[in-house]
């Protein structure tokens, strides 16, 4: 199967976001529907549901995207487009990353970055400058590739809330 050229998302983010997600690039389930962690499989929806105290799950994707700005937690990726042929971040090929910096510069009560999985963190930690103030966190990926087990996943991401205590 040969590698086909994908491309990401516009950031989920308003000014007041405290809490900036970071990911690769969308599974091809995501692409396909259009969505932020698409695939039912992927844990993202459950692990950030805890950091936020709401059931994200099951909820319809736009519900979902209304409670991440309720509390105050902004989606994007940190690559534009890239080749891929399948979703997995280990065979992402020519990437081009994201103006990490810029979108960043817009965001002015931002207290904390995390990136979601080694992929995010390698690329995005190289676009961003030093960031006096916001705090740099890398993740375990909320694929279900990522075999650690849900309640090791969310032991670290529970570091998330101290971005969105006030």
């Amino acid at each position: 199967m040969p590698a086909t050229r994908h491309a990401s998302f516009a950031p989920h983010v308003y000014p007041d976001t405290r809490l900036l997600i970071l990911g690769s690039l969308p599974g091809a389930r995501s692409l396909a529907e259009r969505q932020y962690y698409a695939h039912p499989t992927n844990q993202f929806w459950r692990l950030v549901g805890e950091v936020v105290d709401r059931p994200l799950a099951g909820l319809p994707y736009e519900e979902r995207l209304a409670a991440l700005r309720a509390a105050k937690v902004g989606l994007w990726d940190v690559i534009r487009s890239a080749e891929r042929q399948t979703s997995s971040d280990s065979l992402i090929r020519e990437a081009e990353p994201h103006d990490l910096a810029a979108l960043v510069a817009t965001l002015p009560d931002l207290g904390m970055i995390a990136f979601n999985g080694g992929k995010a963190a390698a690329i995005g930690r190289k676009q961003l400058p030093p960031l006096g103030g916001i705090a740099l966190l890398d993740l375990p990926s909320s694929s279900a590739a990522n075999t650690i087990g849900f309640a090791a996943k969310l032991a670290q991401w529970q570091q998330l809330r101290a971005a969105l205590s006030d």
